[in-house]
């Protein structure tokens, strides 16, 4: 217990919301030591961290900047990250670094893709490769020059079975998941685009908002196969024995939860692209909204409303990818004071 204030306190870190942030934020102040407590009413991964995709896709290797820097140190620390908080939980969170396919749609992307892979040798260190390859049958997407892209930086987990995963951990180490709870300790709110409408509203002008996805689930065996990225189409293998097609970006909508027609066009256009899925059973049809900081980058540091307390959220797109990095600057923030965050990422870089 920590003293504070003449009382005494049994939370050093109370996080508000269980979605990905929330929770490896979470993870890493327990990890620490830290005493923690994530509060959501919802529970674990019920907003958008709880789909279905799981893609950890880096950005193209050019033109490089702290964004792209901090995305690829975060995708370097994902492997371990994640085998220890499947270690300390028992929680498996589907984690494997398969990497990507992607098809060359003609000479001028072929012309690039080469450049990048010459870029990639330089930027990811030897960690990771970004090579040209002659496409194949089966397991491949159609590609028009005959040349498919692979990187092998590109890994997937399962989005839900990690929030879960991560939620394990956290109580293993002692902390506390609750629906309600009064702030104690630091505090962080990691509560997702309604958190973000709740902040443009606070500040009057906007700083983020929600953008809807669809995506679908089916059953195929492809578990060790590679991801393909096909005209702006995820199409990710689960280790268990699923593939998910995603994904849909609809900045306006009604329902934040329904599927519509634009489901359907996402599966006709993964069948077009690999026939092999073209008999796959449909198991499930999703629909969630993903934070998006006005940013377009992830928004980390001190809240700009809530006096003392942080903020960690518009993950968009790349929140899983960003995870391990993210939890790491707000754990040296939070519990010592270090503040690591990049330039582009800090709140001010979407006021």
């Amino acid at each position: 217990m920590k003293q504070k204030g003449g009382g005494l306190t049994m939370v050093d870190v109370t996080i508000r919301g269980a979605g990905i942030f929330g929770l490896a934020c979470a993870w890493a102040c327990a990890k620490r030591g830290a005493s923690v407590r994530v509060v959501d009413p919802h529970g674990v991964g019920a907003g958008s961290s709880g789909g279905i995709v799981g893609a950890l896709a880096p950005h193209v290797p050019e033109n490089w900047n702290e964004k792209k820097a901090f995305q690829f140190e975060s995708l370097r620390m994902a492997e371990p990250f994640w085998a220890e908080v499947a270690n300390v939980g028992g929680g498996d969170p589907g984690y494997a670094r398969t990497g990507r396919l992607q098809p060359v749609a003609d000479e001028a992307a072929l012309g690039l893709a080469q450049a990048r892979a010459i870029s990639a040798a330089d930027l990811w260190q030897g960690f990771a490769e970004w090579t040209l390859e002659r496409g194949a049958q089966g397991w491949a997407p159609a590609s028009p020059t005959g040349w498919v892209i692979r990187d092998t930086l590109t890994a997937r987990l399962h989005p839900r079975n990690a929030c879960e995963a991560l939620a394990r951990a956290v109580v293993a180490l002692g902390g506390q998941i609750e629906a309600e709870a009064p702030d104690e300790g630091h505090v962080l709110w990691a509560t997702g685009w309604r958190g973000l409408e709740a902040l443009s509203e606070a500040l009057a002008r906007p700083v983020g908002n929600g953008v809807k996805g669809q995506a679908v689930l089916l059953r195929h065996d492809a578990r060790n196969a590679p991801q393909l990225f096909v005209d702006g189409l995820h199409i990710v293998p689960h280790a268990d024995g699923t593939v998910a097609i995603g994904s849909t970006s609809e900045r306006e909508f009604s329902d934040p939860s329904s599927v519509d027609a634009q489901c359907d066009a996402l599966l006709t256009r993964a069948r077009e692209a690999l026939p092999l899925l073209r008999d796959a059973e449909v198991l499930e049809r999703w629909a969630g909204v993903r934070p998006r900081a006005r940013s377009r980058a992830p928004m980390l540091g001190q809240h700009p409303v809530h006096e003392g307390a942080f903020i960690a959220n518009g993950g968009f797109k790349i929140g899983f990818g960003m995870t391990p990095a993210v939890a790491e600057v707000m754990a040296d923030l939070m519990l010592d004071g270090n503040d690591r965050i990049p330039v582009g990422f800090r709140v001010e870089a979407s006021l």
